[in-house]
């Protein structure tokens, strides 16, 4: 998982509710990872009193729970609130339990017996747009998808759509290597004619404005991140 995406997770608050200890703990433990800001609750009846006095960003809950059950936890949150994202948990794959939640915008189901690639793809599922796009390009180089800029330390530089599209492909194609002249003028210059001479404009404009020397040409091939 992208470590930039990760590293947003940081801002959000999370309130966990599970009423078997072992797996709360267990849910505990791997949010620490990403957030700093945890709340736990062993039931929906101390979850919603948790939710009224903290508002986390985030509510991961399981369905069925002694004293309040998951349900009645997400009814009360949305008669009002139907902003905070709810991430439920479930044994349970039919919709037996799914039709009482149809009205109630759940952002997110994970089926038990979960792990932590599910726990944390789900996470940012939920989050959708609150997170940015974010990928990593290089050492301490960020390529925003969303915002169609580099971020190098501290330094932020804006980039044309051809150019964000350009580093886009070489990292997709980080595994095979090389991104070759068709693919580039295909994804880059939309299937449009791209001369050699424009293209070699095109990366004498970029490298200039790029922190690093990362572009590696491959004679008579394409180009490659270094």
């Amino acid at each position: 998982m992208n470590e930039a995406i990760i590293k947003q997770l940081k801002d959000f608050s999370i309130l966990c509710v599970e009423d078997e200890d072992g797996i709360r703990k267990r849910l505990i433990n791997t949010l620490k990872y990403y957030f700093t800001d945890i709340y736990e609750a062993k039931s929906g009846n101390e979850a919603y009193d948790i939710y009224l006095e903290y508002k986390p960003n985030i509510i991961i809950t399981d369905i069925q729970m002694n004293d309040g059950d998951g349900i009645s936890l997400v009814r009360k949150i949305r008669t009002n609130d139907f902003y905070t994202k709810i991430i439920m948990l479930t044994a349970y794959s039919t919709e037996e339990y799914l039709f009482d939640l149809i009205n109630y915008k759940i952002d997110h189901f994970i089926l038990k017996p979960l792990n932590a690639d599910a726990l944390l793809e789900g996470i940012i599922q939920a989050l959708g747009d609150e997170i940015n796009q974010v990928i990593k390009i290089a050492q301490n180089l960020y390529l925003n998808l969303d915002k169609r800029e580099l971020t190098f330390k501290n330094e932020h530089i804006l980039l044309r759509k051809r150019e964000k599209d350009f580093l886009l492909l070489l990292y997709k194609n980080k595994k095979s290597c090389i991104s070759t002249y068709s693919q580039i003028e295909d994804k880059v210059w939309d299937n449009k004619y791209m001369s050699a001479n424009a293209l070699k404009t095109f990366i004498k404009d970029l490298r200039k404005k790029l922190p690093l020397d990362i572009i590696i040409n491959i004679p008579q091939s394409g180009y490659k991140l270094k």
